[in-house]
């Protein structure tokens, strides 16, 4: 994982670095400037176990850039998650906040942990402890946290309650993500395949004038996939194919995404559902004859190998990472519009930002106007970057993905500039 942690740094620099000199024209030492988090904590966190032996779990929390606002990004317990990881992560957070139009900067946090191995009482006192460490560098106007891999609503209760223990300040705007009855917000669970059918509706119209009867594979059905399945179908699409980890089914006159869910609920997985056509897998899944494509699972699943077989004229990534550098040129070349994870996936730290409004403003947001904010803002972003696509670029040598990161990145120059930081 050490190595996979090195390279995920190498590939979050090498993406920046294409940003800044080969797309935005800048020197090496504008590279430089953004390159380095602006801090990285490491702590130690001892927890005494329900056998009565103390074990001690190692974490972190990268700050990478606040020229914006506040740090922002999530905190992820995982076995095999690394100092480097989290900074390259912290990183991507700067770029996603600064294209999604927030007033903030990248933040991560992780802590190395298996939580399954876990009982709930040892959780919450390493979710404490882990608060009671970076305390100082954290707060509502300096590094807001959020869940992240294998972080929950629960664990964010906690974190907010240390830190109210700790510092005797009631701020619920210090974390999000939080259950609804702490302040937080029922429409985060949507957000982010909300979010992933907005824009994937907006780029359409663009296309063809409207999303309406236009076929959709779905390629992942956890949160994201099936709120983006949801939607699409809600907005008129046709959803002809969902998969998950056992395989994937497909009819051409379309599923019915809460039923398949349902079948997934129950059964463990969507290949269950008997209405389907056919089953299929999910390499079939990726190359069928579809309009929009949602990689919603793992990444790297769209490649150099694959790319010429991809038959959907959209490709919406509500996943992180799910097509790579080399497929991304393939598929540009011919004339396939790829939605960046960047911009697809945004809805969910666009609905923490709303979340930490209403925090600050006293909790005066409904559900409802919740969710038409999160809209109205994947509307207006993809928007912006579809326009500086087509102003600044080649649209058939660069991929829109290209035109998000020097978007976001020029941004973040910009702010740095005023602030006398360049």
């Amino acid at each position: 994982m050490a190595t996979d942690s090195r390279r995920l740094l190498e590939e979050a620099e090498k993406i920046l670095h294409r940003a800044v000199v080969e797309l935005l024209g800048y020197g090496e030492d504008v590279y430089e400037a953004l390159r380095h988090p602006e801090r990285v904590i490491q702590v130690k966190i001892p927890v005494r176990m329900d056998d009565g032996t103390v074990k001690v779990f190692i974490g972190w929390r990268s700050q990478h850039n606040s020229a914006l606002g506040p740090y922002k990004g999530g905190i992820r317990y995982h076995p095999e998650t690394t100092k480097e990881e989290v900074i390259a992560l912290s990183m991507m957070m700067t770029w996603k906040n600064a294209l999604a139009g927030l007033p903030y900067g990248g933040g991560k946090g992780g802590i190395r942990v298996d939580p399954h191995k876990l009982s709930a009482r040892e959780l919450e006192q390493l979710s404490r402890g882990y608060i009671r460490m970076i305390y100082k560098y954290i707060g509502p106007d300096h590094d807001i946290p959020a869940p992240d891999v294998y972080t929950n609503p629960q664990i964010m209760a906690w974190m907010m309650d240390e830190y109210y223990r700790v510092t005797g300040q009631h701020h619920f705007g210090v974390i999000t993500g939080k259950p609804k009855i702490l302040g937080g917000l029922e429409t985060r669970v949507i957000a982010t395949g909300f979010g992933t059918a907005v824009a994937a509706r907006e780029v359409a119209k663009k296309v063809w004038g409207s999303v309406e009867g236009k076929r959709v594979a779905v390629q992942g059905y956890g949160n994201a996939g099936y709120y983006a399945a949801k939607f699409l179908h809600e907005m008129g699409a046709i959803i002809v194919a969902v998969s998950d980890s056992k395989g994937g089914i497909y009819s051409s006159k379309g599923l019915n995404p809460d039923e398949v869910k349902e079948v997934k609920s129950k059964t463990g997985s969507v290949i269950n559902y008997e209405k389907a056509e056919r089953k299929i897998t999910n390499e079939e899944l990726l190359e069928l004859d579809v309009d929009i494509l949602v990689p919603a699972a793992i990444e790297n699943v769209i490649t150099e190998e694959n790319a010429s077989r991809i038959k959907a004229k959209i490709i919406a990534e509500a996943a992180n990472g799910p097509t790579t550098a080399e497929a991304d040129k393939i598929l540009a070349q011919r004339g396939i519009i790829v939605i960046p994870d960047i911009l697809a996936n945004a809805g969910g730290v666009i609905m923490s930002h709303i979340e930490w409004v209403n925090n600050r403003m006293g909790g005066w947001i409904t559900e409802e106007e919740a969710k038409r904010a999160l809209e109205n803002k994947m509307v207006h972003n993809t928007l912006a970057v579809w326009d500086f696509w087509h102003k600044e670029f080649d649209t058939q040598k660069h991929p829109m993905r290209d035109a998000a990161y020097a978007l976001a990145v020029k941004r973040v120059i910009e702010a740095m500039k005023l602030r006398g930081l360049l």
